[in-house]
């Protein structure tokens, strides 16, 4: 069976860090690019990080450059999204999917995505 688990969200105060991870069964990761998507409540949906099949491209959004790496360990199946200096505006469902074509900001390339994994930053 196919699947995409995002782990790792919770709750957390401003300047802390989390990572997420984000677990592929069913598929072999490692011919994928993977896309990292948030939501916040009320707002649209955010392409925030990408890694490429081979981890040689990485992208971010302005939102979160500087605070957020992406990587992938493709022996474990996995692609992770560390989070620093989480901030409130960071609160959000986050999302992963997958991508045979290219590493994108935009959902367009995607064609599986896991159910998500809530963030909160609050004081």
């Amino acid at each position: 069976q196919l699947q995409l688990v995002e782990s790792g969200g919770g709750l957390v105060r401003p300047g802390e860090s989390l990572r997420l991870s984000c677990t592929a069964s069913g598929f072999t990761l490692d011919a994928y690019a993977i896309g990292w998507f948030r939501q916040a409540p009320g707002k649209e949906h955010e392409g925030i990080s990408c890694i490429s099949s081979t981890g040689s491209t990485t992208k971010y959004a302005d939102s979160v450059k500087g605070r957020f790496t992406v990587s992938r360990h493709n022996a474990n199946n996995t692609v992770y999204l560390l989070m620093n200096n989480l901030k409130p505006e960071d609160t959000a469902t986050y999302y992963c999917a997958r991508s045979r074509i290219l590493c994108s900001l935009v959902g367009g390339p995607y064609d599986y995505w896991g159910q998500g994994t809530p963030v909160t930053v609050t004081v």
